[in-house]
């Protein structure tokens, strides 16, 4: 592990630690089941992203106290700001020009450099964020509501030793597995991924690359590589990993669908 890899979370811990949990940047009822996104966008749905995950898991009961101890990291991303959920579709920059990795410094790269900062930030933050399992070759999917297209997606994974529930990811903590060719617009954007050979707890780091104007987006999945997924409607233990499949997961009981 890299010197400067172990200071990124040092760093990131003890801001994490001066965040006060309950400044919210917008109000939410108690009621709310769904909501839709300010604008729609799309992100990495399967494996789920960290925001896309904690919405699955909880959007429909996002207030219930017992998210502290049954996904602690869903818990401090809803208190430090609930649009990062709702606005799971819209973790992006503009004008980057293809420079990602001049752009987005190391240790904020699942926040796309604290893009729409505080939104995002919380993304960033090392710890114990429920990892879907997958075998070493999975399908990925992308949900597009906008139909923007994509010049690309190019998926890295973080090596083999990094440990993301105590270090914020680096460019020096992934490597390239895959570059796809262009996709139309459409609504979904799907694509085989081969991590042969590794095993364990991982990021999977997604940058789509949308084609309706210079506007990537950047998308962190934790996963378990080399275990089965769970059954479709199988409930996750508390503090296991999450068995999503497709855009919907059980965690506890908890349903949310798709926001649209």
């Amino acid at each position: 592990m890299s010197i400067r890899a172990h200071k990124r979370s040092l760093t990131l811990a003890a801001t994490a630690a001066l965040v006060a949990p309950f400044v919210l940047a917008a109000a939410v009822t108690a009621d709310t089941v769904t909501a839709a996104p300010a604008a729609a966008h799309g992100s990495v749905t399967d494996p789920p992203t960290r925001n896309y995950g904690c919405l699955e898991r909880w959007g429909s009961d996002h207030q219930n106290p017992e998210m502290a101890e049954l996904d602690p990291m869903c818990w401090g991303a809803w208190q430090h700001d609930p649009n990062a959920m709702w606005n799971w579709n819209g973790l992006y920059r503009e004008n980057v020009g293809g420079n990602h990795e001049a752009v987005i410094p190391n240790g904020q790269l699942c926040s796309g450099g604290r893009t729409q900062s505080p939104r995002y930030d919380y993304m960033d933050t090392p710890g114990p964020w429920i990892a879907k399992d997958v075998p070493q070759r999975f399908h990925l999917t992308l949900t597009d509501q906008a139909r923007h297209g994509a010049d690309y997606l190019r998926i890295y994974v973080s090596e083999p030793g990094f440990d993301p529930t105590t270090e914020a990811l680096g460019w020096d903590d992934v490597d390239l597995v895959k570059e796809t060719d262009p996709y139309p617009s459409q609504g979904t954007y799907e694509t085989d991924v081969d991590l042969s050979g590794r095993s364990g707890r991982a990021v999977l780091y997604t940058i789509w690359q949308a084609s309706h104007l210079d506007q990537p987006y950047y998308l962190c999945s934790d996963i378990n590589i080399g275990v089965a997924a769970a059954e479709p409607g199988a409930a996750a233990e508390p503090g296991a990993a999450n068995g999503a499949v497709g855009t919907t997961a059980t965690f506890t009981g908890r349903l949310v669908q798709l926001a649209s």
